[in-house]
């Protein structure tokens, strides 16, 4: 009974903790346009990094810790991320400019690194693999809660109370979580307590995606290719550098000679390469495009998670029986529908095609994220949860990352530097089109790597037999 309780506590914790970042990153989507007034920000791409800031800094610290976690104990480093939320949030709450937003998201990214290093593996470490997609499932639906949650409750707050409150009760809500987990959860799960943390992997691999995403930011500009050769470089530098160390951050040869943590991992990145930047397109779209007030908007865009939550404890008890393969795939089939369809989106289309894309969009969702998150934690080791949880975050962060970087490149191309003004609109509705019609053909291409990845159930068999 002590053990049920606990593992019941250990879900708790974790789901509360897994609602935060998708409703910071939603909420803050439907508030763009309040913050770009508040601001006066002239450059749209800068206005950009109020999200893309958060992720890369999320995505270059979250396999470092997940990888600190598994040496110095996951519980501990949970709660001081948690801890450097709570600052990171306070002073986004109190920022006097958009610099100092940007970078108060970037040490709120800092914190959510450790978070999402550890969340997925403090919960598989828990939990024994009969049920663990279900339990994963639970974890993905109160994700999409967070997310659905994020435009209402954002578009509300900021429409009544001002943005500055969305990080003031995060800000409550972090607190409440340390508390619990400090009060409750006893358990470090550590595996790796003598081995020596790689610093300089650590710093390749920040050097690599800070060079990708700022990279991004720049293009057409000479000096954004020239930074995205210099992270194809690194990375490479990266990679080689992993594979001859005895205690790598990134263990590579995971990638190497496991088909379907290495198959999981692509599809999950390009999945979300191709489905994060819909709630900044629309977004724009409806309040810009259709006039819309930030409510209102958050209203329509609640329709995908409200889907994706319903659905994905669904999902995750079928990949505990059906083969993950099967289900992702289905899953990422019907986003393809989805992004199809908003590719053709136009300043008459109806409210009732838009929701109905939305929808297409959250089961798509559901049906891909918790069997292919049980996909990639049930192909590790015990010892290596840490490791493949901080994978599941990148490939999640960079899949954003990328997201929203095709859109800031494509708006740059079309609309150049400047700010949306009711003579851009018709440049602004072509941006959008464009980054449809380019994220339905990644999904198109994430299918395929899904479908690769090979038959889990039959290898765990043959691992447990062999």
């Amino acid at each position: 009974m002590d053990t049920l309780n606990s593992n019941r506590t250990v879900l708790v914790v974790s789901c509360m903790a897994s609602f935060i970042t998708p409703f910071l990153a939603s909420s803050v989507n439907v508030a763009l346009p309040t913050i770009n007034s508040d601001f006066a920000v002239t450059d749209q791409a800068l206005l950009g990094w109020v999200v893309t800031g958060f992720l890369l800094s999320a995505a270059i610290f979250v396999v470092p810790f997940g990888r600190i976690a598994d040496v110095f104990g996951r519980k501990r480093i949970f709660v001081i991320g948690l801890l450097v939320l709570i600052v990171s949030s306070f002073l986004c709450s109190i920022s006097g400019s958009i610099y100092m937003l940007i970078a108060s998201r970037a040490v709120e990214g800092f914190g959510s690194a450790m978070i999402f290093g550890t969340s997925i593996a403090i919960l598989t470490s828990a939990y024994p693999s009969s049920v663990r997609g279900r339990v994963l499932g639970i974890n993905v639906a109160v994700v999409y809660l967070g997310a659905s949650t994020g435009p209402f409750l954002g578009g509300l707050i900021t429409q009544y109370a001002g943005w500055r409150f969305i990080y003031a009760g995060t800000m409550v809500y972090a607190l409440l979580i340390a508390l619990l987990t400090l009060a409750k959860i006893k358990d470090e799960w550590r595996c790796a307590e003598t081995e020596k943390f790689d610093i300089v992997g650590s710093a390749l691999y920040a050097i690599a995606l800070f060079s990708l995403m700022y990279g991004l930011s720049l293009i057409p500009d000479l000096t954004g290719a020239h930074l995205l050769a210099f992270a194809v470089i690194a990375m490479i530098v990266f990679f080689r550098w992993e594979l001859r160390n005895k205690n790598p951050v990134l263990k590579v040869s995971a990638f190497r000679n496991n088909a379907v943590f290495t198959f999981s991992n692509l599809a999950a990145l390009i999945n979300y390469s191709a489905t994060f930047g819909v709630a900044f397109l629309l977004s724009l779209y409806l309040q810009f495009i259709k006039g819309y007030s930030p409510q209102t908007a958050g209203l329509i865009l609640v329709s995908q998670p409200i889907v994706q939550a319903v659905f994905s404890p669904f999902a995750g008890r079928l990949s505990d029986r059906v083969e993950p393969r099967i289900v992702a795939s289905a899953g990422m089939s019907l986003c393809v529908i989805g992004l199809g369809l908003f590719s053709f989106l136009v300043p008459s289309t109806s409210l009732g095609q838009i929701i109905i894309s939305l929808i297409f969009m959250g089961l798509g969702f559901a049906l891909f994220s918790s069997p292919n998150t049980n996909a990639i934690m049930s192909s590790v080791d015990r010892c290596d949860y840490g490791v493949a949880s901080g994978m599941v975050s990148t490939m999640r962060l960079i899949g954003q990352m990328t997201s929203l970087g095709i859109a800031t490149l494509i708006f740059t191309l079309i609309m150049g530097h400047s700010e949306i003004s009711p003579g851009q609109l018709g440049s602004l509705m072509t941006s959008i089109r464009i980054s449809f019609a380019i994220f339905a053909v990644l999904c198109v291409i994430g299918v395929g790597f899904s479908l690769a990845r090979g038959n889990l159930k039959r290898d765990l068999e043959a691992s447990r037999t062999g």
